[in-house]
């Protein structure tokens, strides 16, 4: 089951989504259009306005253990026990027929035992992400080119990854209970590299007595939060290495990380604005899907703008191309095909307001509507 919860009530269970396996990891896209589940060897794709069940993708071979999306959530990764990290385009997966399943953009193979963390930096389909092994590496890598950036390899298994916002640190938590702080910028710079925890000594938190099984920065890179199989939430200053807060739990910590609260999150009176629908358990577009009485809206926002028989998902993946091509060529001596590619950004960005002119004037219809 996936079981979703009113954020002010904590005894109000909003919806119980019954998954056709154990769900191992789960996530949800930054711009919330969007939630993957990994049930066994497949990941399942919803769409969170109507619940339709998008996409069930089949690349892995063995049980999936995390996911994550970019922070534009224009592309996911997922890691499993087959010890493959995949980079999926979003785009590539919303267009395949149901019978197809797409094929990722890239499939990262370097680690030789299971995948047990990734986190994924900022940047959009440009970002860097880590990922975090039993084979005691933690690896980070370039997404737009596929490229192992940095290798590190430590003294015991690493379960949990993260970078800080600035990218200039990576935190690992080991099988061990230490926690280690990689610096991404220190000289000489080194794609193959041993974490010495001797020489090193001071990059380590040192506190929990079990497995760190996840670890989470805050916004502005002062405090590590870490979760620990001893059942216990330890908040650290990362400058001191000390533990500032330990909270106890009854049982093995699994997830936990920092967010920013929303605005009504202690208000005793706030309800959901939008009642959240009913997850599909069948793939969009099948006959068992079509389920009486169901109803759904779809808007296709700025269509007077876009090309004839061209999506506004093609058109963003043809910049995202531009943008992979931009990174990729030495742009010395190829100035005018810059200034092309400037303008076409350009006039996306423009597109991009008018969308969301129409999207706040179209919600302010609805919203401002007298009721019947």
């Amino acid at each position: 089951y996936i079981n979703v919860w009113e954020l002010q009530r904590k005894d109000q269970l909003q919806q119980k989504i019954i998954c056709p396996g154990p769900v191992t990891c789960l996530t949800a896209s930054p711009n919330g259009l969007y939630i993957l589940a990994g049930v066994a060897e497949s990941i399942y794709l919803w769409e969170v306005s109507n619940g339709n069940l998008l996409a069930i993708l089949n690349r892995h071979y063995q049980d999936l253990t995390c996911l994550c999306f970019t922070d534009d959530s224009s592309h996911f990764l997922s890691g499993a026990k087959d010890c493959l990290a995949l980079v999926w385009n979003l785009y590539n997966v919303l267009q395949a027929e149901p019978s197809q399943i797409p094929d990722p953009r890239h499939v990262w193979s370097r680690h030789s035992l299971p995948i047990t963390d990734l986190c994924c930096g900022f940047g959009g389909p440009l970002a860097r992400a880590a990922t975090a092994s039993l084979d005691q590496t933690a690896k980070l890598w370039e997404i737009s080119s596929g490229e192992l950036l940095v290798s590190v390899l430590f003294d015991v298994g690493i379960m949990a990854v993260t970078l800080d916002l600035s990218e200039y640190h990576m935190f690992c938590g080991g099988m061990d209970g230490s926690i280690f702080q990689v610096d991404l910028c220190a000289w000489p710079v080194q794609r193959d590299r041993t974490f010495q925890t001797e020489r090193e000594n001071g990059k380590i938190f040192k506190g929990h007595r079990n497995q760190v099984t996840c670890l989470s920065v805050s916004t502005d890179g002062s405090l590590l939060l870490s979760g620990s199989h001893d059942e216990t939430v330890r908040l650290w200053d990362i400058q001191s290495k000390q533990c500032l807060k330990t909270m106890n739990h009854k049982g093995p910590v699994t997830n936990a990380f920092i967010v920013l609260a929303p605005a009504n999150m202690f208000n005793p009176d706030g309800k959901p604005s939008v009642p959240l629908p009913k997850f599909s358990r069948h793939l969009h577009g099948t006959e068992s899907s079509d389920e009486p009485g169901a109803e759904g809206v779809t808007l296709r926002l700025g269509l007077h703008q876009q090309e004839p028989g061209q999506s506004y998902l093609e058109k963003a993946e043809r910049m995202y191309s531009q943008m992979y091509s931009t990174r990729e060529k030495n742009l010395v001596g190829d100035q005018e095909h810059l200034t092309i590619q400037v303008s076409e950004l350009e006039e996306e960005v423009s597109n991009l307001r008018k969308i969301n002119k129409d999207l706040f004037d179209f919600s302010t219809r609805i919203i401002t509507k007298p009721a019947k």
